[in-house]
Parts: structure tokens; C-alpha cells; sequence
């Protein structure tokens, strides 16, 4: 009987001669084709090798930090007064994060540990604030859009007569019926005119995607409004919604700074960036240091907020991908 043989990629020659067949070892093909990213994978993927995004992001990340741990990086209350340390002498700026380093405001304070503390008053209140209005503005947005009819009648003049009320005057009518303002003060007085933005954003966004094929097919599938809204509608409805709140949390920063400044927004003992510079523009002149230092924290800030809410829309719009 003569001998079998077997080559990859060939043909097998079979000894009893019914001809040839295929080879048990097929030749490699390639790797598969990988799986379709999704909307937010791939606003990642794009989004980390932008330094719009990641310069903005480690910014965001350090003040984080800073917010929630000041007293790594100084060992100074912010609120000891020393009026022996006189807030003429220029600034140590050798002495990195010592007292000295930034010297000294009128009462004697450190100037480097009042910005250290006054970081978690502006964060603290901007991503509450944030938070606040997309839940709300969310909710509201949502049931106005997807119901329609007298809901979304009611919903939207609601909206409206919200959106009639000036952002900044309202919350300074808010804020000065109450004796002492601390952060949770401020807070509920921003978001609570605030969501507006946030509820107009959702309302089109779930407009648009309630005509959706796979809406339709979860409705024909017997599916319920609630799992329809919490597992179809929502998700895909959040990435304009996230987009603006990202960039309006910067605004809600300069607000408290804004507030702060007019001296109706954080009080005494709270430490804040718009206090520390309203405090300080009467010594502009002989000691601008005590007025340029918070300012230029607080640019930063703002900034890089703004930074990477624009970088975050760019990378979730496809109409710019």
C-alpha cells in the first residue's frame, strides 16, 4: 500500500485514490477583525493622545488632590494671623511651598496656604453644583421630551420661566436672606438656577432618540416606560448632557468666585479664591502679589475646566470626528 502524504496548505493525497481533499491544517487567515468600539471607547481612545485633553485632565487631577488633601502641601493654617509678617516684603519664591513662599495678605496670613485651602471651597461647590443640575436638569429634561404633550407643555414653561431669572442676580437674591453662607449655601443657590441648560440639552437629545428602531422594538417587545428610559433612552441620550455640564462646571466656579468677590457669597470662617481677591484690590498698588497670585490659581482653574469640556465635545461629536 503505498504511503499516505500530507502537506499544509495542499492537497492530501488519500491511498485509497477517491481523489483529493482539503488539508486538515487550514492556512492562517489573519487575526479576526476586532470589535466595533463604542461611542464612548472610542471618544477615549481619541481623547488620551490629545494634549488639549491630557495637559487639562492632569491640571483637573492635581487640584483634585489639593482639594482633598491641602494639608500635604503645607503644615500653615490658612487661617493663623501673624501681624508681625509684613505683607510688604516681597515674596520668598526661592522657599518653594514654605509660608514665606508667596508671602504674606494684610491680616498676616500665607498667602500659599489660603490658595491651598481655598481650592476645596471653588471644587467642592463646582462638582456639586454639577452634579445637582444634570440629575435635575436630567429628570426634568427626560420626562419632558419622551412623554411630550401636557408634560412637556408644563415641563417647558416651567424651563422657561426659570430661564427668565438672571443667573447671578437671582443667586445674589438667594444668598443674602441668609446670615452665614458656607459651601452647601452656595451650592443649592447655583443649582437651584442652574438646571435650566441641562434640562433643554435632554429634552432635544430625547426627542430625537425616542424614534429610534431599537426604541421601537423594546416598546413592541412588551418592555415598560421605566426600563425603556433607564435602559435605552438614558444612556444614549447623556453624551451631550455630560459635554455641557463638563464645560459648565468652569462657570459655576466663577460664579462662587464672582459671589464671593461681592461679598455675598462665602462668609467668615470659609476661605475662598473671590474673597481673598476682593480683600485684596486695595493694596493693588503697593502689594499687587496679595491680589495676583489667587487670580492667576483661579484662571487656571477655570480654564482647564473649560479645556477639557471642549476637548470631551469634540471627541463625542461626530460631526467633527
Amino acid at each position: 500500500m503505498p504511503e499516505a502524504r500530507a502537506t499544509i496548505g495542499k492537497k492530501e493525497a488519500v491511498p485509497s485514490g477517491g481523489g483529493a481533499v482539503p488539508a486538515a491544517v487550514a492556512v492562517d487567515a489573519g487575526p479576526a477583525p476586532g470589535k466595533p468600539r463604542s461611542l464612548w471607547s472610542d471618544a477615549w481612545h481619541d481623547l488620551r493622545r490629545k494634549p488639549s485633553f491630557v495637559i487639562p485632565a492632569l491640571i483637573i487631577l492635581l487640584l483634585l488632590v489639593v482639594a482633598a488633601f491641602p494639608g500635604w502641601f503645607t503644615s500653615v493654617s490658612p487661617r493663623a494671623a501673624d501681624l508681625t509678617n509684613n505683607y510688604l516684603r516681597e515674596p520668598e519664591l526661592t522657599h518653594f511651598f514654605s509660608p514665606e513662599w508667596l508671602g504674606y495678605n494684610q491680616q498676616g496670613q500665607s498667602i500659599w496656604a489660603r490658595m491651598l485651602y481655598g481650592t476645596r471651597a471653588s471644587i467642592v461647590i463646582g462638582v456639586a453644583v454639577t452634579v445637582l443640575v444634570t440629575v435635575l436638569g436630567s429628570l426634568v429634561g427626560m420626562l419632558a421630551g419622551y412623554f411630550g404633550g401636557w408634560v412637556d407643555a408644563l415641563l417647558s414653561r416651567v424651563i422657561d420661566i426659570f430661564l427668565g431669572i438672571p443667573f447671578l442676580l437671582g443667586a445674589m437674591v438667594i444668598l443674602v436672606s441668609f446670615d452665614t453662607r458656607t459651601e452647601w449655601t452656595v451650592t443649592f443657590a447655583l443649582a437651584f438656577l442652574g438646571w435650566t441648560t441641562v434640562a433643554r440639552v435632554m429634552r432635544g437629545s430625547v426627542i430625537s432618540i425616542k424614534q429610534s428602531d431599537y426604541v421601537a422594538a423594546a416598546r413592541s417587545l412588551g418592555a415598560g416606560t421605566s426600563r425603556i428610559l433607564l435602559r435605552h433612552v438614558l444612556p444614549n441620550a447623556m453624551a451631550p448632557v455630560i459635554v455641557v455640564a463638563m464645560i459648565a462646571l468652569g462657570g459655576y466656579i466663577t460664579a462662587e468666585a464672582v459671589l464671593s468677590f461681592l461679598g455675598i457669597g462665602l462668609s467668615e470662617p470659609s476661605i475662598s479664591w473671590g474673597g481673598d481677591i476682593n480683600r485684596a484690590q486695595g493694596q493693588i498698588r503697593i502689594a499687587e502679589h496679595i491680589l495676583l497670585y489667587p487670580s492667576i490659581l483661579l484662571s487656571i482653574t477655570i480654564l482647564s475646566f473649560l479645556m477639557l469640556g471642549d476637548a470631551v465635545r469634540d471627541a463625542l461629536d461626530p460631526k467633527l470626528r
